[in-house]
């Protein structure tokens, strides 16, 4: 259970990229919770890339802003750099990528990060890396790419799949969304949205994605949560 309800909404970000601020705005307007998986290395960058043929800003929350914009919500990890895990055969540079990343956003937010999410998109995570890191970090969850369109709890903690990914599933994101408000959960329900917040500048969906806050929030029934709060029952 979550703080005693059978239902819980939780959110996931990467990237750490300015949108962030807008991003928080909304889940704080609606008193929602998420999870913001930053990379360390890349704090303060500023550049562009193209999505969807449209060029948008890519750029990162500055290291000296970082506790202050994330502040209610909770960092999580997300590799120094942001390289592709399962292309690197160093087991000490994927321990070194995570490990790191963890400890300097734990010295940035002043609580220990314990949250993880594999960067890149596509299939960006085996069992190999998903071993590694519950054994050589200090990780204790890692959220991956793959959706479910599924409540259903989840046993391996290092391979977390969220429900649904709301850039390119976002009407169904919506169909999930009102079928978990409705239904009556007997056995513990997670409903798991993730993405990055510079997507939602792509084609202009920020309204509508707080359309989709709005409907989801204030539900009795809902335990509204960070990742960590969800997963382990721990704050932040």
């Amino acid at each position: 259970m979550f703080n005693g309800k059978m239902k819980a909404i939780t959110f996931s970000y990467d990237d750490g990229v300015t949108q962030d601020k807008r991003l928080i705005e909304i889940f704080n307007k609606y008193g929602l919770k998420a999870t913001f998986n930053l990379n360390s290395g890349l704090l303060g960058k500023e550049w562009t890339l193209v999505r969807d043929g449209v060029t948008v800003d890519h750029n990162k929350i500055p290291v000296a802003d970082v506790r202050a914009v994330y502040e209610g919500h909770e960092v999580a990890a997300h590799t120094v750099t942001h390289p592709f895990l399962p292309k690197i055969e160093d087991e000490q540079e994927i321990v070194r990528q995570v490990e790191e990343d963890r400890l300097a956003l734990s010295d940035l937010m002043g609580y220990e990060v314990v949250g993880f999410a594999y960067p890149g998109g596509g299939i960006n995570h085996d069992k190999r890396v998903a071993e590694i890191i519950r054994r050589k970090t200090g990780v204790k969850y890692c959220r991956t790419t793959d959706s479910t369109r599924s409540f259903a709890p989840q046993t391996d903690l290092y391979e977390f799949n969220p429900t649904v990914y709301h850039h390119v599933e976002m009407e169904e994101m919506f169909r999930l969304g009102e079928r978990f408000l409705s239904m009556q959960a007997d056995t513990p329900q997670i409903f798991y949205i993730w993405g990055h917040a510079y997507e939602f500048d792509i084609r202009d969906e920020w309204d509508r994605f707080e359309e989709f806050c709005k409907m989801i929030s204030g539900a009795p029934d809902v335990f509204y949560g960070t990742n960590r709060e969800v997963l382990l029952g721990g704050k932040k």
